[in-house]
């Protein structure tokens, strides 16, 4: 790696970690009720909203109770995308005039949105009109990664409150993170993107002239559509001069925002973040970055205020950095190198001279290895399907970065709560275990860990590798599945798996080189994204009604801390050992099995 890619990526994690304690502080005392600053302008915009949805602010909601709830609102939000895509040709704000989308794109992309996924299997601009984009696509940004800041809240009140059946109201959770977190965040960030290039227009499409125009042939079509031969039975051609063409815009940088700061990442253009108006600088590049990171990081302090010990939130926070700085940097160093293939062994001196700077395929020279390295990285640790580079492009370790982050199971600051809360569940196990050989009843934060939480638990960490392994085999022993792939081989594989770890772990980034717009994916991809959201929510939900009835337990001598560096390693060995025997396997068949291929061809 150069010395200059170091300082970058050092740079972002300082930035980061320099930011969690103020916005954790804030997130606090919001979700506590208590002042935060943005009260006396939005708290009569909170009760408004209490009183038009009949919303009582201090009535308490059982696990059930909370559950229901967050089911109903998703699939009501699920069923009203559905609907807003299928007639989108009927509705106003299209002034490119684009009708309906497929019925089976239609049900993966409501899908998508509104488990926090942003799978995207169509291209942005020429599939969604502007009010698709933004009272569905956007709207679905805000409200399902409120869903999952709600989840969490409700299991941080299991672990604080003592002998109680409430863990709060839905509505309540799901109104503040929205009101006061996630538009205010949305609004500054959009505001900058707009200073940085970023299009925030109502304007229809505009077309432009080339600086530089060409030449190329265009096939000559009969009346019917069908191509013309010549004499020979070869398609006729006529040469057609290209001096103009369309420039997609729209209102972009609201979308965009969000987008980043919800960990969604399902991009207004269909080239996500490497697409010049969605991401046109460096500095915008930055942004987005440390946006994707921002609330995850941040709600560690939150959890540490809201159960009295913030050395927990700390303890929490650094066990993700220590899986995602190391796993940044040898990505980073993966790309670097480059393919030793292209690389002074007597091939093409163009290639050659490519790989020298590193492997530059697939990446924006605007942001370079370092950049795009850090992107993918911390995209795939999040919940965030944006992407600035393509992750088909790079090497086989490079590509098996992102890969293994996304199968961990989005426990390395993941989406917004939806991270957190998948990463106590490892906690929850981490205790149990270590309970277990010490021979005392295992205890987290003074609630003993018994049976039932065990059940729930593994039920979390279960659910999502079996979902995910058995759908990438049907994709690989299935023609369906297998004609979507444009690489053989391993690397094929690595597309197949890719997609439905992403799917199943509600990331939504690709390793591209997939057509995934088809009905056996579209349809496997949808279910696939309603189990890794809800069939882990659930267990979660469950989880916490059955802590919020215990009494606490006072600290002992045979009490086991958790927030010191013992335990902090103790978790990362639980996370790890559980990601790497999950899908060793089936990376050894992947991007292992490539790499061992690269390097003795």
């Amino acid at each position: 790696m150069t010395t200059h890619g170091v300082l970058q990526i050092t740079l972002f994690f300082v930035v980061l970690v320099a930011l969690v304690k103020p916005l954790g502080w804030y997130m606090a005392r919001v979700f506590e009720g208590k002042p935060a600053g943005l009260n006396r302008l939005l708290a009569p915009v909170e009760r408004l909203i209490y009183r038009l949805c009949g919303i009582r602010e201090e009535e308490e909601m059982d696990w059930q109770r909370y559950t229901a709830a967050l089911l109903l609102f998703s699939v009501i939000g699920l069923i009203v995308l559905y609907l807003q895509q299928r007639l989108q040709g009927f509705l106003p704000f299209n002034p490119q005039g684009l009708g309906a989308v497929s019925p089976d794109s239609s049900l993966n992309t409501a899908v998508s949105f509104t488990t926090n996924t942003n799978w995207q299997g169509y291209g942005g601009e020429s599939t969604m009109s502007y009010l698709t984009q933004m009272l569905g696509l956007a709207v679905h940004n805000f409200v399902s990664a409120a869903a999952g800041i709600a989840i969490l809240l409700a299991l941080i009140r299991g672990f604080a409150r003592r002998s109680a059946e409430g863990l709060g109201n839905f509505w309540v959770d799901l109104t503040r993170s929205t009101l006061y977190v996630l538009l205010p965040l949305s609004t500054v960030l959009a505001l900058a993107l707009v200073w940085q290039g970023v299009p925030q227009t109502f304007s229809a499409y505009k077309t432009v002239k080339l600086l530089q125009p060409t030449r190329y042939d265009n096939p000559v079509l009969d009346e019917s559509g069908k191509p013309v031969l010549d004499d020979k039975g070869q398609p006729k051609t006529e040469k057609v001069d290209l001096t103009e063409q369309p420039v997609a815009v729209g209102p972009v940088a609201s979308q965009i925002a969000i987008k980043q700061l919800g960990t969604n990442g399902g991009g207004f253009f269909n080239a996500n973040s490497a697409h010049p108006y969605e991401n046109p600088t460096p500095l915008s590049n930055f942004l987005e970055l440390l946006a994707i990171l921002l609330i995850p990081a941040a709600l560690c302090f939150t959890f540490g205020r809201m159960v009295g010990d913030t050395r927990q939130g700390w303890a929490l926070l650094a066990a993700m950095l220590v899986i995602l700085v190391p796993l940044t940097f040898l990505c980073a160093w993966s790309e670097q190198g480059g393919n030793p293939n292209l690389a002074g062994l007597g091939i093409d001196q163009t290639a050659s001279a490519l790989q020298a700077g590193g492997n530059m395929e697939g990446k924006e020279v605007r942001f370079g290895i370092a950049n795009s390295a850090l992107w993918a990285a911390a995209t795939t640790a999040a919940s965030n399907g944006s992407v600035n580079s393509m992750h088909d492009s790079y090497t086989p370790l490079g590509g098996l970065i992102p890969l293994w982050l996304v199968q961990l199971g989005e426990v390395v600051f993941g989406g917004v709560g939806s991270g957190l809360y998948g990463l106590l569940i490892f906690a929850v196990i981490a205790v149990f275990i270590a309970g277990l050989m010490v021979g005392r009843t295992p205890e987290y934060l003074g609630k003993k860990i018994e049976a039932y939480e065990m059940k729930m638990a593994s039920l979390v960490i279960l659910i999502m590798p079996i979902t995910v392994l058995l759908f990438t085999a049907l994709a690989v022993v299935t023609t369906v599945g297998t004609s979507s792939m444009a690489n053989p081989g391993a690397h094929g594989f690595s597309e197949a798996l890719y997609a439905f770890s992403s799917m199943g772990n509600n990331n939504g980034s690709a390793f591209a080189g997939l057509n995934a717009n088809t009905p056996f994916y579209n349809l496997t991809g949808a279910l696939a994204m309603l189990i890794g959201r809800f069939w882990i929510a659930v267990p979660t939900l469950a989880l916490a009604g059955s802590l919020v009835r215990k009494n606490k337990v006072p600290v002992g001598s045979g009490t086991l801390p958790t927030h010191t560096p013992l335990f902090i390693s103790w978790l990362i060995a639980v996370v790890i050992l559980v990601g790497a025997l999950t899908f060793f396997p089936a990376l050894a068949l992947g991007p292992i099995a490539e790499h061992f291929q690269m390097g003795i061809q």
